[in-house]
């Protein structure tokens, strides 16, 4: 047996009205209760809602009131409500039998009352559906009824998808791979969340890469993801980039393999900058493009390089060349310092949404000046973007960088 107080506005309707267990059965529909019961495989039980019926004093002090409160009940449907009665009375107003529950004794008379008949079925036939081609999946029918119902039109396609993808397991394919009739990447996309709990609850543990959210849904379930890039530009006709291209895109997974045969490597922000940058001996650049680190981390080779990053003069900048310096130790920072600063005061702009984090890696001096510009010791949310130093201060400290042995074939 199942028991509910329904809610109502005392002062606009002091005792129970079958408008008031209709609303609390509502309720219990729209948390999915009923369904939920259904789904567990659970018997039916008989759902009771408590009346309040007016107490012998009110009845004595405002009879007419209480009365048609009573005729409410008694012209309420029999065939939805079997209503259990107790005697109230008093001196004054004798002993009368009035409602204290309402009784729904059949899921048939539940879904009448409510006007839900065509989804209760529905629903029954979503669980028979999923018990005869994913059983695994009837949990989640229990737990989310009614989400199961809102995609209720899509159900089949969604459990085609779960199995095709349970199915190719351990298959090297993309997303838009999938082959079931009326899916497309869209339909997962827009699907995602749902999916990706009927998945968690399908496939094995190996499957799932827990750690990466459902957001990622590719790398998640070990889709074959869409292949990152570099972008590299030789800063030296004799590095040879694949033959005579002077600027091109590399897979990371490719250029991880086989390493640029170049002794420097700048990695540079600014696109433009990435474009102008003078030409270097035995030098590459690579365009950084903010925080995309992970494009760089794979590349292990660059331990063996010099490498050589300039970013903004900003807290972001230097919280990107902390980062760097953590995956590659020997990384040096290049028009990064005070003195650059300094020397284009002219050029300063404000920093939109700067950052304050501890950045371990930073030597002694970039970590001055990054206090500096955290606590606005030079002034509100101080920035010199790369593009605006001179290029003469750039063709500088592009020598001041290069080791002895090439500034010797500099000549």
């Amino acid at each position: 047996m199942h028991t509910d107080m329904p809610g109502r506005t005392p002062a606009r309707e002091p005792w129970t009205t079958p408008t008031d267990v209709t609303d609390v059965l509502r309720r219990r529909w729209d948390r999915g209760d009923f369904l939920a019961a259904s789904a567990a495989g659970a018997d039916w039980q008989p759902v009771a809602v408590p009346i309040r019926a007016p107490t012998a004093r009110e009845i004595a002090a405002a009879f007419a009131a209480a009365q048609a409160w009573a005729e409410r009940w008694r012209a309420a449907d029999p065939r939805l409500f079997r209503l259990e009665h107790r005697p109230v009375g008093g001196r004054h107003v004798g002993t009368n039998t009035l409602p204290c529950r309402a009784w729904i004794d059949t899921p048939r008379q539940l879904w009448q009352i409510l006007g839900v008949t065509r989804q209760a079925q529905c629903f029954d036939e979503l669980i028979e559906l999923t018990r005869r081609r994913a059983p695994a999946l009837v949990d989640y029918l229990a737990a989310q009824p009614m989400k199961v119902l809102h995609h209720e039109q899509h159900w089949a396609a969604l459990l085609d998808t779960v199995l095709w993808i349970e199915a190719n397991t351990g298959a090297d394919v993309y997303l838009r791979q999938v082959d079931v009739p009326g899916v497309d990447t869209k339909f997962i996309e827009q699907h995602r969340s749902i999916l990706a709990s009927l998945l968690d609850r399908q496939l094995p543990e190996h499957r799932i890469v827990a750690e990466v959210p459902a957001s990622d849904f590719a790398g998640r379930y070990r889709f074959r993801k869409k292949p990152a890039y570099a972008r590299v530009r030789r800063l030296d006709p004799s590095v040879n980039l694949a033959g005579p291209y002077s600027d091109i895109a590399i897979r990371v997974d490719e250029l991880t393999a086989t390493p640029l045969q170049a002794s420097t490597v700048y990695v540079v922000e600014n696109e433009v900058t990435y474009l102008a940058l003078p030409s270097a001996p035995d030098a590459v650049v690579i365009f950084g493009g903010g925080y995309a680190l992970s494009t760089l981390e794979p590349l292990h080779w660059l331990t063996e390089r010099q490498l050589i990053y300039w970013g903004d003069i900003d807290t972001h900048g230097f919280a990107i060349l902390s980062r760097l310096r953590q995956l590659f130790p020997s990384t040096r920072s290049m028009l990064m310092d005070r003195t650059t600063l300094l020397a284009h005061e002219t050029q300063w702009v404000r920093e939109p949404t700067p950052v304050s984090a501890h950045l371990p890696a930073l030597d002694d001096h970039e970590a001055s000046l990054y206090r500096d510009l955290v606590e606005d010791a030079l002034g509100p949310s101080v920035r010199l973007e790369q593009e605006r130093i001179r290029f003469s201060a750039v063709r500088t400290a592009m020598s001041n960088a290069l080791p002895p042995t090439l500034l010797s074939t500099q000549g």
